[in-house]
């Protein structure tokens, strides 16, 4: 991926939150009816997709269920596995790769559900989103996803142009949340 340039800019660290923005990786979304998608995460190796809303690690590739026919994929820099596309390359399916139209932050610190809080209308406490959820929401005007990645950690994903607004209304957010 090439946001090595941009990254750095779109850092956000406030006293209790910090956004840093990921570098390399690969991001795919696959559409297919359930077979496909259950076919598909045998290929990575897993028993049987994620549930709705759910994420599943396989090696360093990570499937986000954000529809009933919809995965997310992202994976390191050396993308799908062998056995994935081989297996995709058998059933009727759409595979693109987004690589390059998202950006993602891990977000961190003691006032991250705060932060999180002014920018989407998400409940974002462990009993109603717990680790390893994942969905769509909105963070004010920009579309994107969010992923429970740990007791104190998010991932955020939204489209690469919506990275310098994004930024400055984490920024916003979490010098509100400070106080």
């Amino acid at each position: 991926m090439s946001d090595v340039s941009v990254s750095n800019s779109l850092a956000v660290s406030r006293a209790g939150f910090t956004a840093t923005p990921l570098k390399g990786g690969r991001r795919f979304a696959l559409q297919g009816r359930k077979d496909t998608l259950e076919g598909a995460a045998k290929a990575f190796g897993l028993s049987e997709a994620p549930g709705m809303l759910v994420s599943a690690a396989a090696g360093d590739c990570t499937l986000l269920r954000l529809a009933p026919q919809e995965l997310f994929i992202i994976t390191g820099d050396a993308g799908l596995p062998e056995a994935v596309t081989t297996y995709l390359g058998t059933v009727p399916n759409s595979l693109v790769e987004v690589s390059e139209r998202q950006i993602g932050w891990t977000l961190e610190g003691e006032k991250l559900r705060d932060t999180l809080a002014s920018l989407s209308p998400l409940d974002m406490r462990e009993r109603s989103f717990p680790v390893g959820m994942v969905t769509r929401t909105l963070f004010g005007k920009a579309d994107g996803m969010v992923w429970r990645t740990g007791e104190n950690t998010f991932h955020l994903e939204v489209w690469r142009s919506f990275g310098p607004y994004m930024s400055s209304m984490m920024d916003a957010a979490a010098l509100d949340a400070a106080w």
